[in-house]
């Protein structure tokens, strides 16, 4: 714990985001400029053992919020994704949390908005009846009042039927040898069924199917 007086603020030579840190003229810690912002440093500043332990906790956190920015360029994530994420990183709960917060105050951690964006893309490109996304929105760390309402904004859901009724055509070809009604309910049925779309839903489909499967209208 290099107590002391700042003698020195150098940026790194690879990296002009990063600062060295010199106490007595002695390197002590490579910090970002966040941090520096953060913390106040400047040359002549005193660190004594406290001012210290906040600075290594501010560069901690900083890093954690640089981790969790990286994981967060290919899609939006939740909050459980993201802390699962620095804890498989290893670093310590405490800048963990203060990472999250920071995210969350920054608007880009928000779990209501993931659970939106999560519908959108999924109905968009592979739907999913209303128990495969409650299912998914769990899994994902989702709280299950957030899940309740945003499965229940009809808007954002759109028509299960008819998203149910769209996949089904897209697969019928794949089903549509079987030798009789038992075997294309079990068949078509289960791929519906393990989309999470429901047993009325899919029953009303399934005859439709099956009806124009016996008239050749495949």
């Amino acid at each position: 714990m290099p107590t002391g007086i700042i003698t020195a603020l150098r940026t790194q030579a690879h990296d002009n985001q990063r600062v060295n840190v010199f106490v007595d003229d002695a390197f002590a810690i490579g910090v970002s400029l966040n941090t520096i912002t953060r913390e106040g440093l400047y040359v002549g500043k005193v660190l004594d053992a406290a001012a210290w332990t906040r600075l290594e906790e501010a560069e901690c956190t900083d890093k954690a919020v640089t981790a969790a920015l990286q994981y967060l360029t290919a899609r939006p994530r939740s909050t459980a994704e993201v802390r699962e994420r620095l804890q498989r990183k290893q670093f310590p709960p405490e800048a963990v949390e203060a990472a999250l917060t920071r995210l969350q105050e920054r608007g880009l951690i928000d779990d209501i908005a993931f659970s939106r964006f999560w519908v959108e893309n999924r109905q968009a490109c592979r739907p999913r009846g209303v128990q495969a996304l409650r299912s998914e929105l769990y899994r994902k760390g989702i709280d299950r009042t957030i899940i309740d309402a945003t499965l229940n904004d009809t808007d954002l859901m759109g028509d299960e039927y008819e998203q149910a009724l769209t996949l089904a055509r897209a697969a019928l070809r794949k089903y549509a040898d079987a030798p009789n009604y038992a075997t294309f309910q079990r068949r078509l049925g289960g791929y519906l069924q393990r989309r999470g779309f429901g047993f009325n839903t899919v029953s009303s489909i399934l005859d439709l199917l099956w009806q124009e499967v016996q008239q050749g209208d495949v």
